[in-house]
């Protein structure tokens, strides 16, 4: 059940039901990670086919889009309303009342290109025995930054989509989806994979903490999609570091 909800919250296959219950949503939090593995495979195999026929720049755009399209575009959603409301207001009150604001902002449009140009810069420059792996690894451990927020840091609503995942949000459940990000991470990059898992985890509490002291001490739902969308950025751009340095490739390969 837990992993069902996972896959038909965060992307758009047609599994499971069409409306999931607190339980559900709460039951799907620990497979968050192992839905961004699925999604990193189906887009290394996009990535593959796409490099038959298309030259790195045309191909790492179509990537950026498929992964749009994967998930519905529900994490872009959630960034545009948190740049927004994190840097729109000037009062913690008013922040989380933009959020809820249907309205686009300058920051919102600003937010959504630079995290979508940044993914796209990352992957054009992203080659060698490094690129296959880094494309699996960057969803995988975005969904567990997500994970790590709604365990690590209050909810700042009283009601909200939210709320159910962070019922849910034990440290059992948590230590599950740390397991996988690790574990996984490990196995497709090896010592860099667990450098880059430290690197996006601990990017992905400083800006929690952030994004809380701003919003008077909590999180909110759009601040998970928004992490998500910044950590998977953040881990290709890592990756591109990485896969420069010769002692990574030959570890990797």
């Amino acid at each position: 059940m837990g992993f069902l909800a996972a896959l038909r919250f965060l992307t758009v296959a047609p599994v499971g039901r069409r409306t999931l219950t607190p339980e559900e949503l709460a039951a799907g939090l620990p497979w968050f990670p192992v839905v961004g593995l699925l999604l990193g495979l189906a887009l290394a195999a996009l990535d593959a086919l796409l490099g038959l026929v298309l030259p790195p720049f045309p191909a790492s755009a179509l990537l950026v889009a498929a992964m749009v399209l994967l998930t519905g575009g529900l994490h872009l959603d959630g960034l545009a309303d948190a740049c927004d409301g994190l840097f729109g207001g000037h009062t913690p009150e008013r922040r989380r009342e933009i959020m809820r604001e249907t309205a686009r902002g300058a920051y919102a449009t600003a937010g959504i290109v630079l995290v979508l140009l940044v993914k796209w810069a990352a992957l054009a420059s992203l080659g060698g025995p490094v690129r296959p792996w880094a494309i699996v690894a960057a969803p995988l451990l975005a969904r567990w930054a997500q994970v790590l927020a709604i365990t690590a840091f209050p909810y700042a609503r009283a009601e909200g989509l939210g709320v159910a995942f962070k019922g849910g949000a034990t440290a059992g459940r948590a230590v599950a989806a740390g397991f996988v990000a690790f574990g996984a991470a490990a196995l497709l990059l090896r010592a860099p994979g667990l450098w880059l898992a430290g690197a996006v985890t601990l990017a992905a509490w400083l800006l929690a903490r952030w994004a809380s002291a701003r919003l008077g001490g909590g999180l909110t739902g759009d601040v998970y999609g928004a992490l998500s969308e910044v950590t998977e950025a953040l881990a290709l751009t890592v990756a591109v570091a990485m896969a420069g340095t010769a002692l990574v490739q030959v570890m990797v390969w």
